[in-house]
């Protein structure tokens, strides 16, 4: 450290990046490289040098992460296009029938999970479906309030069973857990309950918001008689059976985290083929999709260096030693308490990196106190998702705007009530496997 600092004061990065995460003027990417230019000067880091911070960040476990999250958009845009999108939801929507309002959230349950699963990526997956399940529910009643939770947490449980989702590779990466173990031990255990939460919270939220908001005259559309283009009926069957086979590929196979670009490289080109486009066609959509999370990809090539830089302070390994009598006191219960506690109240909007500062801050007590695989998978799940439900932040607005919703006081509530039922499947989880 600059001056011979104490190594705690290396956490200055993070506590800055929090602080200026409030402010809603500052764009993400800004807040990183502010944060990135400040540890490297604490740590007496030549910033002149720059670009082999780059060089190393570009083949890191973050940047891949970016790429995936950045081709995901690119393979939205392609089933947005070509029809895809449009008819999936509409066959899910169909086959629940959208004549009552349970069956309404039920459906926009379903449907939102589903897409956020194919594309791996919250905002983008509810982005694509808005537009044609709005008019469908609106014609039922459905409030916009309704709506936002639901697209907020129903929708992100779709990250959580999704095999190739930035938040299950990254726990597969830290954990060596394979998909199967992490969705019986940590995705399940907090999907479920999220499910449930969300169906019931959402039933009341419709009576105590009904004729309060509303979406206005002339949303409700009746597609009841809906038929899909030969061409989007055609790609629609060529990108399910492409998924479905490159996926269970990799299940079946454990190709590990890096077949997640072969998943959406693959499912673009079928698509394509199935929607008749040319090869230029396929590649410039694609071009086009990943264009809108260009920024989303540098902020996570930031994000490597920006970690980095704190760990080689000594901030995390001082962070532990405050920490440690409290968890010689309480065992493995209130390390796996503490710790998702800690990455629930941290950083919002980089959920990766928040899994991979906690990995780094506890891991080597994790190890030396024997906590299972199984409950620090559940941990980091928790720790690094539930953020977004903890204080309104990116996913919680996003969903929101998405509904076209200005309602912010139900998903706050609900955002409370599923911390505090994850945080005792948390504690429960120690006591079954240690």
């Amino acid at each position: 450290m600059i001056f011979d600092l104490p190594p705690i004061l290396g956490l200055t990065p993070l506590i800055v990046y929090i602080i200026l995460a409030f402010n809603p003027k500052i764009h993400p990417f800004v807040n990183v490289m502010i944060g990135v230019i400040i540890g490297g000067v604490l740590t007496k880091t030549n910033l002149l040098e720059f670009g082999k911070v780059v060089y190393t960040s570009l083949g890191s476990f973050l940047g891949l992460v970016g790429f995936i999250i950045m081709l995901g958009s690119g393979l939205g845009l392609i089933l947005k296009e070509t029809g895809v999108a449009e008819n999936i939801v509409h066959i899910m929507m169909r086959k629940i029938g959208v004549n009552t309002m349970n069956k309404g959230i039920l459906a926009s349950m379903l449907t939102s999970l589903t897409m956020v699963f194919l594309l791996s990526t919250l905002t983008g997956g509810n982005a694509v479906i808005a537009p044609i399940i709005i008019p469908l529910v609106a014609s039922i009643g459905m409030t916009p309030s309704t709506l936002s939770i639901i697209l907020q947490s129903a929708g992100v449980t779709g990250l959580f069973i999704s095999p190739f989702s930035p938040p299950m590779v990254t726990i597969m990466q830290i954990t060596g857990m394979t998909y199967q173990q992490i969705l019986l031990s940590a995705s399940l255990p907090v999907c479920i309950p999220m499910w449930i939460i969300t169906y019931f919270y959402a039933r009341r939220v419709q009576k105590n918001t009904v004729g309060v908001y509303a979406y206005p005259e002339g949303t409700a559309v009746d597609k009841s008689d809906y038929k899909p283009t030969p061409e989007a009926a055609r790609a629609t069957i060529f990108f399910t059976v492409a998924i479905v086979s490159v996926m269970m590929y990799g299940i079946i196979f454990k190709v590990g985290v890096t077949h997640a670009v072969t998943v959406m490289f693959i499912a673009a080109i079928a698509t394509g083929i199935g929607a008749r486009l040319k090869a230029n066609q396929i590649f410039e959509m694609v071009m086009k999709g990943c264009g809108q999370y260009v920024w989303l990809f540098f902020l996570f090539i930031m994000m490597d260096p920006f970690l980095a830089f704190i760990e080689k302070s000594g901030a995390f390994t001082a962070l532990l030693e405050i920490s440690q009598p409290f968890i010689n006191a309480t065992g493995k219960t209130g390390l796996a308490m503490l710790s998702a506690a800690i990455g629930v109240f941290a950083v919002q909007g980089a959920a990766v990196a928040q899994a991979l500062m906690l990995d780094s801050v506890f891991r080597p007590i994790v190890d030396a106190v024997g906590l299972s695989m199984q409950t620090w998978a559940l941990v980091v799940l928790i720790g690094s998702q539930m953020t977004s439900f903890a204080y309104p932040g990116l996913d919680m607005i996003a969903a929101m705007g998405t509904a076209r919703s200005s309602d912010l006081k139900p998903m706050m509530k609900n955002g409370w009530m599923i911390i505090g039922v994850t945080m005792i499947i948390c504690f429960i989880s120690t006591l079954i496997f240690g």
